[in-house]
């Protein structure tokens, strides 16, 4: 596992309920199948903008970038990525 996907994996399990986690894989939808709802999706927003050190703006955090362990790792190297 990559480290930021580990780090992500620590940011959910702070969020979401005690055993949840433990059905949770990197392709499991988050969003769309109910497990993070719209509380934790903040959370979930502002940990990963302090961590990563990268600004979310509100059409960051749809579905496409926020709904899996995998789309929200590729969103942050993304916004990492060195500008051209």
């Amino acid at each position: 596992m990559d480290e930021i996907k580990h780090q992500i994996r620590q940011f959910l399990s702070e969020i979401l309920p005690n055993g949840k986690m433990s059905s949770v894989g990197d392709d499991t939808p988050l969003r769309t199948s109910g497990i993070l709802d719209s509380m934790g999706l903040l959370r979930l927003v502002s940990l990963v903008e302090e961590k990563f050190g990268i600004e979310v703006s509100a059409y960051d955090a749809g579905i496409e970038n926020f709904d899996r362990i995998d789309d929200i790792a590729a969103f942050v190297r993304r916004k990492q990525a060195p500008k051209a």
